[in-house]
């Protein structure tokens, strides 16, 4: 018994081309329907706008930058919360109910932690000078999440690190920050005193409301202006921190929602993991959305769409973002970072 093998026919004795070219040969069928849905999204802004804030968000290393400031946030911001409510405390100690309700209205800005909070602050009243070194050290402690989001504001505009400002210039913008947060706080918690004290009309609580969001608003301008570097016009700002602004309002809408209708009805075991978990949930979403509306500047500035989900080719918005990525890394003003593409 014998068997007998045979060479399929060659490309070339069937008449046909020995090599192709383009996106449809060579390539599986999910990458051809990857590359349709690159195409489409790289000839329309609607959806080719958003994705490169997602993939400039991605570049930036915005998910670490996120967890870095979550991570200050939550060293810095009970320290800072239980300075303004003692400072709360020692101007108004001789009008309880205008003390409760300053209080209140204040800790109302900062849910899941504000009722925690409120629970404890006697023991900040009981000592003299340990509680005046404590209450420098709680300020200087605020000064951690300063320094990370100057951190990652610069990395998000990709400053080269030789202008980037230095430690007392960063201490100083820091030290200007904590102060606009401490009267963005001290105005919304006027605006929620009144809340309380006022007609219960739906009108009313919308007008509140906004208001509450013009405040959140102009803080966020500050803050970006104040954060960022000056090599970065305020113009270019703005529209971000408006969307960071009504964002954060939205967040703590929900973030109060939630409070009362879930935690408030928890065990005290259950409510104890919820507290920390919430805590650090509403810590990083916050971080994310500020972070994802300062990058909406960088592209909507730079012009730094459509981007490319899969490469090669990379468009121009792409070789712009990686130079500017790898120009960023320059330390001194002998170093020269220079960038080129093969294509």
């Amino acid at each position: 018994m014998s068997s007998q093998f045979h060479r399929p026919p060659s490309e070339s004795s069937l008449g046909v081309r020995s090599a192709c070219f383009g996106y449809g040969c060579g390539v599986s069928p999910v990458e051809r329907i990857v590359r349709r849905v690159d195409r489409y999204q790289q000839n329309h802004r609607w959806i080719g706008f958003p994705f490169g804030v997602l993939k400039k968000f991605g570049d930036d290393r915005g998910g670490a930058l996120a967890g870095l400031l979550a991570y200050y946030g939550i060293l810095s911001l009970f320290p800072l919360l239980l300075l303004m409510t003692t400072l709360f405390g020692v101007f108004l100690h001789r009008r309880a109910a205008l003390e409760r309700t300053v209080v209140h209205s204040a800790l109302a800005q900062f849910p899941i932690i504000g009722d925690q909070i409120q629970k404890n602050l006697h023991s900040l009243h009981a000592s003299g000078l340990a509680l005046v070194v404590g209450l420098v050290g709680l300020g200087w402690g605020g000064m951690g999440v300063t320094q990370a989001a100057q951190h990652a504001m610069n990395q998000i505009w990709n400053v080269p690190g030789v202008v980037r400002p230095g430690f007392f210039p960063r201490m100083a913008r820091g030290a200007i920050f904590l102060l606009a947060l401490g009267l963005g706080v001290l105005a919304t918690s006027v605006l929620s005193g009144l809340g309380q004290l006022g007609t219960r009309s739906a009108g009313f609580r919308a007008a509140n409301l906004l208001a509450s969001g013009c405040v959140n608003v102009a803080l966020f301008i500050v803050g970006f202006r104040v954060l960022t570097s000056k090599t970065i016009a305020t113009r270019d700002l703005v529209p971000g921190a408006v969307a960071a602004g009504v964002a954060w309002q939205v967040l703590q809408t929900v973030g109060g929602f939630l409070v009362a209708h879930q935690l408030r009805h928890a065990s005290q075991v259950y409510g104890f993991f919820a507290v920390v978990l919430g805590l650090l949930s509403w810590l990083a979403l916050g971080a994310q959305l500020t972070l994802y509306c300062a990058e909406f500047n960088v592209v909507r500035a730079r012009r730094l769409w459509p981007r490319s989900i899969v490469q090669p080719p990379l468009t121009e918005p792409d070789k712009r973002t990686l130079a500017a990525i790898a120009k960023q890394e320059e330390r001194r003003p002998e170093q020269d970072v220079e960038v080129t593409f093969d294509s």
